[in-house]
């Protein structure tokens, strides 16, 4: 068995351009499926998938760690970039899906079997729509209110809000007390048994994301995000230490030497890798295993397309440390269209039974991906009211 071809399918998605990636062989019908999304990056990353793939033309699809390191030792620099992370995370998924289909197995049991009955999944408020999700001002409570009760209407158990808005490295009060106002109505909208998260992009500095976070501490929160930079550890740790709200990061980190940093200093509690960004599912396994030793729960980051939320799924139904997937159904009213699921979602309580399909599960209806051709992503930015740079 042979890897004959590399392709990348590209599907604008509006706030993102999908980037699926299909891993032909020369057996009649095995082909694998994977992503590698990266929003305001599509021609990188699809370039660096073009430039790896002859590493890989005439291997074993099935000798998935040897073609690993292959993919990240063999350009000279290592592959822990955002990009070649993500190019090389693709190709991965679609190499472990074509495990699965030569297994005839969902790649849970190729990875030892589930653990779990069910997973449970939390949406973005507005299900993902972008003007509901990123840009409700965290001013507008009544509005945060409205959407959380729009997200327990659906079925969902849990729901994440950016009720935390950008700030200057430092201000006073203002901005807290929108960040509690907001949470505090929609816990008052939704109930006690309903849990919350707050995402705060790692927009603040560590100084004003433990005022946010101390804000926000009594409000029975299921984790606060992204709280500073990830790069700033020590922060994160300090800020974690200070809660009793678990903190979660980790969706902008693509090495194991980082994420051990950041369990040592116990600067999460819930760590939030990207399959699609972190260098696949092979990374992945070895992060989680990193986060078992020091009891650190696993959250993957996951707002991109359906092949990713199918990977997220399958690696939940088979690591005991996963607590919950991320899910965004309203991003794009045809989501449903380009993909074909293995896995079954009841409507209440959000929760996934296992996939009974081999591999990932998923099949890419390509005719309707090239409906949505490759446009430039909607670009978002912030700026701080002087005008100088922020983070989005």
């Amino acid at each position: 068995m042979k890897i004959t071809a590399i392709e990348t399918l590209v599907c604008h998605a509006r706030m993102r351009n999908w980037v699926f990636v299909k891993v032909v062989t020369d057996q009649p019908g095995l082909i694998g499926w994977g992503e590698a999304t990266l929003e305001w990056h599509t021609r990188s990353i699809v370039g660096a998938i073009e430039d790896m793939s002859h590493l890989l033309i005439g291997e074993d699809p099935t000798r998935v760690e040897y073609l690993w390191q292959v993919m990240y030792r063999q350009h000279f620099w290592h592959g822990h970039g955002i990009v070649r992370a993500t190019a090389i995370a693709g190709i991965d998924l679609a190499l472990w899906d074509i495990v699965g289909k030569v297994a005839n197995m969902p790649l849970s049991k190729v990875f030892g079997g589930p653990v779990r009955d069910f997973v449970r999944t939390y949406c973005h408020l507005g299900g993902g729509k972008m003007e509901d999700f990123y840009q409700t001002p965290a001013d507008n409570a009544k509005r945060f209110a409205e959407l959380a009760q729009a997200a327990v209407a659906d079925g969902y158990t849990a729901f994440k809000s950016m009720a935390v808005p950008s700030t200057m490295p430092i201000e006073g009060q203002k901005p807290v007390r929108a960040a509690a106002a907001a949470v505090a109505a929609m816990r008052e909208a939704v109930g006690p048994d309903i849990d919350i998260m707050v995402d705060c992009h790692a927009r603040p500095s560590p100084a004003m994301g433990l005022k946010f976070g101390k804000a926000l501490d009594d409000f029975g929160l299921y984790f606060f995000e992204e709280p500073c930079w990830p790069e700033c550890v020590d922060g994160l740790a300090r800020i974690n230490a200070a809660l009793t709200t678990p903190v979660a990061s980790g969706e902008r980190v693509t090495n194991l030497e980082a994420f051990k940093d950041m369990f040592e200093k116990r600067a999460v509690e819930i760590c939030q890798l990207d399959i699609t960004h972190c260098g696949g599912l092979s990374a992945a396994k070895r992060i989680a295993a990193l986060a078992e030793a020091h009891r650190i729960s696993l959250a993957p980051h996951n707002p991109q397309g359906p092949v990713s939320t199918a990977a997220s799924l399958e690696f939940g139904f088979s690591q005991p440390s996963y607590i919950i997937c991320e899910t965004v159904h309203n991003d794009v009213p045809w989501r449903q269209d380009v993909v074909e699921e293995g896995f079954t979602i009841e409507k209440q309580g959000r929760i996934v039974r296992p996939n009974t399909k081999p591999g990932l599960g998923i099949t890419i209806n390509e005719a309707e991906v090239k409906k949505h051709p490759f446009q430039q992503e909607i670009v978002l930015r912030e700026f701080s009211p002087d005008g100088a740079v922020t983070d989005w």
